[in-house]
């Protein structure tokens, strides 16, 4: 078909309407169909065909909109996600499906996984994991593990939904109908459609002094509307999240001190901003430490941080020295990791307006008052006077947590007192944001004759980068955890946090652990090995139980779940060792391994407060509320924390209606980090709905027993076959009943030494690896990953087994794929992480062994899923191949040359 347009028009067929829009013919499709045809289920992650998460369908065949030009759907017929669920049977089977398989966690990528989908199954050919695999492979996901997604599609039919149910149920997600049908909006997707664009000027050097020149002049000539710099800001030109160390300019003032950090921020017009002459700045390049090992080297980046050490960390006891003195065998390594992109599909975005004397920012968030209380710092206002609204956020992971546009948006709409945007581009998002911390560690471990550990010391520097973000945290969290989930009598960890010219290292997804855990693990093998003992077995011997104490000598009487986690895997791994001796046997070339590795992760903040409200009312029309401002990130929390409430007030989910995280209208529910939702503010969920179940069978005078039923208007009763109704009159606020609880775990400071009780939750696991291993090329495939992961009480099964196969995806690339290089790795094309092809099938085995302090026993999980998965993989490979990798990524490269040091490569 052909559709005629006037000059500078597109015409096209858009989900069955006929569509004409100013555009020109060199322009983005994605950004016309986003821009001028209002179809913003088209999401835009990296503008450069790498993440798929743009595609759609033209007449009928699956493109990246984002490097398709505008001209070329001239006449042609687009279909998007949210008119295919619309308009298209194979569609609405599919979202269903997606819905039953738990499919789409954060969403984002959800929009190209389906337009994919769709095309493949029109094809009506026989479906198989590698078909969908091959379909779909272009399209990259970070949270989900594409396990979910694969059984999505191969599942596309009307089968029905599980939509109620309490703690324990695998019920869809409450928030996942607008994600599979397309409406979901991200931190892009909101802004007004008149808001200016603020665009950051940075700078191209890993440090350097900069000038300016005339930047009124400049406004003028462009016809912008504001230029910002470090002299604009009203408030603290300082940010941070750690008490005491908020050390990041929103502007740099004089001197840069990391690739691509603002000096500027320009908002205007969109075309004026998209089309600026080069600014009027001047840069002097610095001599830049960009490793720990440099640092010394150059000056001090921060006042009163004496040789760039940011922090330090240490746990200490018993007498290491001594006990390694008397044990049979110890064993050593020196072991690194580089940076880790956190590479969520989404990139930064918000937007902002003034209103009166107060600031109101959208914002892809995981910190909802973090953030508030950040941007009243910056802008010199109460923190009453700034007003956050999560939107939806496309994957975080730990970076979201940290301020990235809202400080601009935030400025500038004060300033002009008109609405802005910003979004970030691929590059931005990747050179700036902050990262997992690249480590330099050293472990020693020792046992005796029988093979029971006696000793352990852990030295670790991690590279901080240029301000401090989560940099504390890591430092004091990872000499706790270093010693693994094992009994360690004798005990010494150190840690240090040292400050480069690098962008700032942050929190992802374990603060530190993973990366002790690709030490001590690979480590306990070769203690195993050195006894002529079984390596799960080992670790049978020396993991903590209940009554054990740990290295900080805190004591769980329950819930120290790691025993049963190994025993779940037995089973497997003997399975897994006959067949990869077998496979050995006969082949050469090829070798096959079995890798084991236990990890823990303690839930929450170290050692300090971390509270939790929840609020929730009954108004006299019969609509029970809650107010539930614990944000979510994909991880599920918007379903499991309301399974929680329904359950202690005893009703149906569906007779809830959430109000979502907004500071004006949710209590601070806290972060989203540390895997603490679902323990901290799932406890106050629990405690909320018992005290409102409370008020009304007091108002009923009846038991705990009774069956609570809201009608409009009113509460049924009923209890041994009889019925009370009572009418619920208006109260002075806009809840007939209300109730608000706070959750605070029971923790302890750690004294000197570190010893103390840090984390009120461990949650435990271990995993197993198989994988094959080329002897000729170095290259890993991993063919499956068995985790047994203790949960305390699966609120929700299948997603915490979506959790599970996300992090062990992360991990995975942890392992294999992912380094980030300043200035060399900053988009998802040099930047790799793992495909649908890369991540083997994963059996995930949920241990419920009940915890004295999680609601209704349940423990976090999010963190403590991918911190097994990177030292069972490096096992595996010792296992097939007999050499060690001590130096992440084990890039086929890296595989190959240890092969050929080792003499280990086929004759």
């Amino acid at each position: 078909m052909s559709l005629d347009a006037p000059l500078g028009h597109i015409g096209f067929t858009l989900n069955g309407a006929e569509v004409t829009v100013p555009a020109a013919a060199t322009a983005r499709l994605s950004e016309v169909l986003r821009d001028q045809a209002g179809a913003g289920d088209v999401k835009v992650g990296c503008n450069a065909g790498d993440c798929g998460a743009c595609t759609v369908l033209l007449d009928g065949a699956p493109v990246c909109a984002c490097i398709t030009a505008a001209g070329q759907a001239q006449g042609r017929v687009i279909e998007t996600q949210a008119g295919l669920v619309a308009r298209d049977a194979d569609a609405r089977r599919l979202a269903q499906a997606f819905q039953r398989h738990q499919a789409a966690q954060c969403g984002i990528c959800t929009p190209g996984m389906m337009v994919s989908a769709v095309a493949l199954l029109r094809e009506r050919a026989p479906l198989d994991e590698g078909a969908v695999a091959d379909a779909l492979g272009g399209v990259l996901c970070r949270c989900t593990g594409y396990r979910k997604i694969i059984a999505a599609v191969l599942d596309a039919s009307d089968a029905p939904l599980l939509t109620e149910g309490g703690v324990g149920a695998s019920i869809a997600r409450l928030d996942g109908w607008p994600k599979v049908a397309g409406t979901e909006r991200f931190g892009d997707d909101v802004a007004p459609g008149d808001a200016l664009v603020v665009k950051a000027i940075r700078a191209p050097h890993h440090r350097a002094a900069f000038t300016f020149g005339d930047l009124e002049a400049y406004r003028r000539q462009t016809g912008l509307d504001l230029i910002l710099t470090a002299a604009d800001i009203p408030g603290r030109n300082a940010f941070g999240v750690i008490p005491g160390f908020e050390d990041q300019p929103v502007l740099a003032e004089t001197e840069t001190r990391f690739r691509l950090e603002a000096v500027a921020a320009v908002v205007g017009r969109a075309e004026i901003v998209a089309n600026l002459p080069p600014f009027p700045v001047s840069y002097t390049e610095l001599p830049a430490a960009l490793i720990p090992s440099e640092a010394g080297a150059v000056a001090d980046l921060h006042p009163g941080r004496e040789g760039n050490v940011m922090c330090r960390g240490h746990v200490s006891r018993g007498d290491a020295a001594a006990a390694f003195a008397a044990s049979a065998h110890v064993v050593e390594g020196h072991f690194s990791t580089g940076f880790i992109e956190h590479g969520y599909i989404e990139p930064e975005a918000a937007s902002a307006r003034r209103i009166g004397d107060r600031v109101e920012v959208s914002c892809c968030t995981q910190a909802p008052y973090m953030n508030r209380d950040g941007l009243a710092g910056i802008l010199g206002l109460a923190p009453e006077a700034v007003r956050i609204l999560p939107t939806a956020v496309g994957g975080g992971f730990g970076s979201k947590l940290d301020l990235t546009a809202q400080p601009f948006v935030a400025l500038a709409a004060w300033r002009l007192g008109r609405p802005v945007r910003m979004a970030y581009s691929r590059v931005e998002s990747i050179a700036t944001s902050t990262k997992r911390h690249p480590s330099e560690t050293y472990m020693q471990i020792g046992c005796d004759a029988t093979g029971r550990i006696t000793a352990a010391r852990f030295e670790g520097t991690f590279n901080t980068g240029a301000y401090a973000s989560w940099g504390p945290t890591v430092a004091n969290r990872v000499p706790i955890h270093a010693s693994g989930p094992y009994l360690t009598p004798s005990y010494q960890a150190d840690s240090a946090a040292i400050h480069t010219h690098t962008a700032p290292s942050g929190a992802f997804r374990g603060f530190g652990v993973p990366q002790s855990a690709v030490a001590q693990e690979q480590l306990y093998d070769l203690l195993a090995e050195r006894v002529g003992m079984d390596r799960l077995a080992f670790r049978r011997l020396n993991c903590l139980r209940n009554g054990d104490p740990t290295v900080t000598g805190q004591v769980f009487d329950t819930g120290m779940g790691i025993d049963a986690c190994l025993d779940a895997l037995a089973p497997h791994w003997d399975r897994a060792l006959a067949e990869a001796e077998a496979f050995n046997a006969t082949s050469t070339r090829v070798k096959r391994g079995v890798g084991i590795a236990s990890g823990w992760y303690g839930c929450g903040n170290t050692s300090m407060s971390n509270p939790s409200t929840i609020r929730a009312g009954i108004t006299a029309a019969g609509e029970i509320c809650l107010h539930q401002g614990a944000v979510d990130i994909g991880q599920g929390s918007n379903t499991v924390i309301l399974q929680i409430f329904a359950e202690a007030l005893g009703v149906p989910v569906s007779a809830i209606t959430r109000i979502g995280a907004d500071t004006d209208l949710t209590p601070d529910a806290g972060k989203t980090s540390a895997s603490r939702q679902t323990f901290v503010t799932g406890n106050a969920a629990r405690l909320c709905g018992a005290a409102l179940r409370a008020q009304i069978l007091r108002l009923g005078n009846v038991s705990d027993a009774a069956v609570i039923h809201v009608t409009p208007g009113a509460l049924e009763l009923s209890e041994g076959g009889a019925t009370r109704r009572i009418a619920l009159e208006p109260g002075a606020g806009p809840y007939a009943l209300e109730a608000s609880e706070t959750y605070d775990p029971p923790t302890t400071p750690l004294d000197a030494r570190g010893q103390g009780a840090p984390y009120a939750v461990f949650g435990t696991a271990a995993q197993m690896a198989e994988l094959e291993v080329d002897l000729d090329l170095g290259t890993v495939r991993l063919r499956h990953i068995t985790a047994a992961h203790d949960v305390g009480r699966a609120i929700n099964p299948l997603s915490a087994e979506g959790q599970i196969e996300g992090g062990v995806a992360q991990g995975l690339g942890l392992a294999l794929m992912e380094e980030f290089l300043p200035g060399r790795t900053e988009n998802l094309h040099d930047y790799l992480i793992p495909t649908m092809g890369d991540v083997p099938p994963v059996r995930s085995i949920l241990i419920e062994s009940g915890d004295a302090h999680g609601p209704y026993g349940a423990k976090g999980l999010g963190e403590h899923c991918l911190i097994p998965t990177a030292p069972a993989i490096l096992n595996a490979i010792a296992h097939a191949t007999g050499v060690r990798i001590h130096h992440l990524p084990a890039t086929p490269d890296r595989v190959r040359a240890a092969l050929l040091t080792a003499g280990k490569t086929p004759a």
